[in-house]
């Protein structure tokens, strides 16, 4: 297979990568080694492991994103400072890679005030920009934590982090909510959480405890409590960003379940929202970030 380069999504708990001819994607591979994972000087071998069956002898560019580019990752890639395109500059080059690639990293994003940085979802908002010309709006990119992100004359501006999806595993799984949220799902239930919290955000602590009570004293199914407990948080995120999606253009950038979750909040709110998909945006940016790549080789 001729392999012309090979696009890399590196984040804490997984490892993805893509064999690619110029735009076109060949073939795909992913593996469990994501950062939490890969001790200090293990990154190249298990980029290796994953990778190897894609390399000749001639060097092949490897451009990732995500928290490969952290202190603790491969090479520290420095924030960029917003406000700032997502992928302003050149990725950060490895030194001393096997010589049958050349690694490069891309930076991430931080604001000064408030505090906040995103490692990432900057290719994700280039791939998606890259498509939309002049796109002025605010992106959400939900996931572990979930990102708003205000975007102007093609730059991010500002962003915020929410850590709801993080919350969420946390009190399934290790709070007393344990023992009443599983599996399963109630979309009248969601609709009705996020509603109550947007009204009444100072409930949300007493509401939580209250899936528990409900279980208890009613029987209430663990699928309309995980709904409500994805509703009760999300509806809190949604109180906090008001002034960033009240009467903006909308776009939510992530995997289709979790999107479609925080495209329903919204539209419940009266908001228009489009969506994209996370895996697509990804590869987009990081065709930016060889092009850069390329045009200083």
């Amino acid at each position: 297979m001729n392999t012309e380069w090979i696009a890399v999504d590196w984040g804490t708990s997984h490892l993805r990568a893509w064999a690619m001819q110029g735009d076109s994607v060949r073939d795909q591979a992913q593996s469990e080694n994501g950062m939490n994972r890969v001790a200090g000087g293990s990154f190249q071998a298990a980029l290796l492991e994953l990778i190897e069956g894609w390399l000749g002898k001639a060097p092949v560019d490897v451009v990732a994103c995500g928290m490969v580019g952290a202190r603790q990752g491969w090479v520290e890639a420095p924030y960029n400072a917003v406000p700032s395109s997502p992928v302003p500059h050149m990725p950060v080059r490895v030194s001393n890679t096997d010589p049958r690639i050349r690694a490069f990293v891309v930076p991430g994003l931080k604001q000064a005030h408030p505090p906040d940085v995103m490692r990432g979802e900057e290719t994700q908002i280039a791939g998606f920009l890259a498509s939309r010309p002049n796109w002025d709006g605010v992106i959400c990119l939900p996931g572990t934590h979930t990102k708003w992100v205000q975007i102007s004359a093609n730059e991010v501006i500002s962003f915020r982090t929410f850590m709801t999806g993080e919350m969420f595993d946390l009190l399934q799984g290790q709070s007393v909510l344990k023992h009443s949220v599983a599996e399963g799902w109630d979309d009248t239930a969601f609709a009705d959480a996020v509603a109550d919290t947007l009204s009444k955000p100072e409930q949300m602590a007493a509401r939580l405890f209250g899936l528990r009570a409900s279980d208890l004293l009613h029987g209430q199914g663990s699928g309309v409590s995980r709904a409500c407990l994805s509703g009760y948080l999300i509806g809190a995120e949604l109180a906090a960003t008001r002034p960033y999606w009240l009467g903006q253009q909308l776009a939510i950038i992530g995997a289709s379940g979790l999107a479609d979750i925080y495209a329903s909040a919204l539209q419940q709110q009266g908001a228009f929202v489009e969506t994209a998909d996370a895996t697509q945006t990804t590869l987009a940016g990081l065709r930016q970030a060889h092009n850069l790549t390329r045009q200083h080789a």
